[in-house]
C-alpha cells in the first residue's frame, strides 16, 4: 500500500518475503429449486459490483491521502487491523526516514462478492498496482462491521501468481463463502492453517500439522532461511528467538472450482535478540520508526505481523501463495 516501504525488513527480511470483485464463486446449489432460489437461500450478495467498485476507488483516495500526509488518523478512515497496525508501522517508518509514499493507482481489478447472510460483511478484490518491475498484485480483503458501517481493508497479501481466479462464480456471479470451521471438500479445515503454518516456521517440517502445507518459499524455505539467519547472527555474537503462533484475526474463505477454498489469515511472530557486548544490536530495517535507534543495547523484543493467502485443494497439501509481513511494535533494552 501507499503507506509501504521497500527497505529490508530485518536481518531475517529475506525469509519471510513477499468486491468490486470480479465475482463469486460457485454457490455448490443442491436439491430443488432453480439456481437463483438456491443462491437466495445461502444469503444475499455483500455488495453489488458497482459498489465494490467505489469502495476500492475511495480507499485509493484515502489511503494517498494517508500517504501524502503520513498521517495514521487518515488511515484509520480507510482500514481496519490486521491492516491497519502494519500500515500504521510503515508510516512511523517513513516518517523517520522521511520519504513519503508514492501515489498509488489500482489497475485491472477483479473483484469476488460473497453471498453472506446478516454482518459482518466482506468481499475480496484482485488488482495491481506500480508498473514494469515495480508491479505488486494484491489479495485486497475489506470488510463491513455492521449496516452504514464504512467498507474498511483488513488485508492486503501480496501475491506472485494467480490465485484470485480459482474462485467459482455462481450462476450470477457471485462467491461461496466457507465456514473456517468446516472440512467439507476440503484436505483440511481453513481454521487449522494458522497453527499448522505457525508450528511448521517455528518447530519445522516435522512439527505437528506441519505437513498440510506445501513445501514452497513461505513455508519450508522460509524455516530453512530462518535458521540459517540465526546461525549468522551467533557468528557476529547475536542470539536469536523467533516463535510463531496463530494471530487472534477472524479467517476468511471463499470456495474455488474445484470444490478447494482460497484461504486468508495471519500470523503473529515474536522476536528476542541478545547480545553480550553492546553495539552488535541496531535498530534498522523495518524496525525503523518503532524504537529509539540507540534502544537497542544488548536486548531487542519484537513483535511481527505476518498475513497469508492460502488455496486449500479438496485433497493435498495447502500451498501458500501470499503474504504480507511487517514488524508492528519493538522494545530495546
Amino acid at each position: 500500500m501507499a503507506a509501504r516501504t521497500h527497505v529490508p525488513i530485518n536481518p531475517l527480511a529475506g525469509a519471510l518475503g513477499g468486491c468490486l470483485l470480479v465475482t463469486a464463486l460457485t454457490a455448490g446449489c443442491s436439491g430443488s429449486g432453480s439456481p437463483a432460489e438456491a443462491a437466495k437461500a445461502k444469503g444475499t450478495p455483500a455488495l453489488t459490483k458497482a459498489q465494490a467498485e467505489q469502495v476500492l476507488a475511495s480507499f485509493a483516495e484515502g489511503l494517498n491521502r494517508a500517504g501524502k500526509r503520513l498521517s495514521a488518523k487518515a488511515l484509520h478512515t480507510v482500514e481496519t487491523d490486521p491492516q491497519l497496525s502494519m500500515d500504521v508501522a510503515a508510516l512511523k517508518l517513513r516518517r523517520a526516514v522521511r520519504k513519503p509514499p508514492g501515489k498509488l493507482a489500482f489497475t485491472s481489478s477483479a473483484f469476488y462478492i460473497p453471498r453472506l447472510t446478516g454482518h459482518p460483511r466482506w468481499f475480496a478484490a484482485d488488482t495491481t498496482t506500480g508498473t514494469g518491475d515495480r508491479t505488486l498484485r494484491h489479495a485486497l480483503l475489506f470488510t463491513q462491521d455492521k449496516p452504514g458501517s464504512p467498507w474498511l481493508l483488513a488485508a492486503d497479501p501480496y501475491i506472485a501468481e494467480p490465485a484470485l481466479p480459482k474462485v467459482a462464480l455462481d450462476p450470477e456471479g457471485f462467491a461461496t463463502p466457507v465456514d473456517p470451521a468446516t472440512q467439507d471438500h476440503l484436505a483440511v479445515a481453513p481454521a487449522k492453517l494458522p497453527q499448522a503454518h505457525a508450528a511448521l516456521l517455528t518447530d519445522g517440517p516435522n512439527a505437528s500439522g506441519a505437513a498440510l502445507l506445501a513445501d514452497g518459499a513461505r513455508t519450508s524455505e522460509t524455516y530453512k532461511a530462518l535458521k540459517q539467519g540465526e546461525r549468522a547472527l551467533a557468528g557476529r555474537g547475536v542470539t536469536l528467538s523467533s516463535r510463531f503462533t496463530p494471530a487472534p484475526y477472524k479467517i476468511y474463505a471463499l470456495r474455488t472450482k474445484d470444490r478447494g477454498a482460497i484461504v486468508w489469515y495471519v500470523l503473529k511472530q515474536n522476536e528476542a535478540y541478545s547480545a553480550t557486548k553492546r553495539g552488535r544490536l541496531s535498530v534498522s530495517g523495518d524496525l525503523v520508526g518503532l524504537a529509539p535507534a540507540k534502544s537497542a543495547r544488548t536486548r531487542m523484543d519484537t513483535t511481527v505481523l505476518v498475513q497469508y493467502l492460502a488455496t486449500v485443494p479438496p485433497k493435498g497439501r495447502a500451498t501458500v501463495n501470499g503474504m504480507y509481513r511487517k514488524a508492528v511494535l519493538a522494545h530495546g533494552s
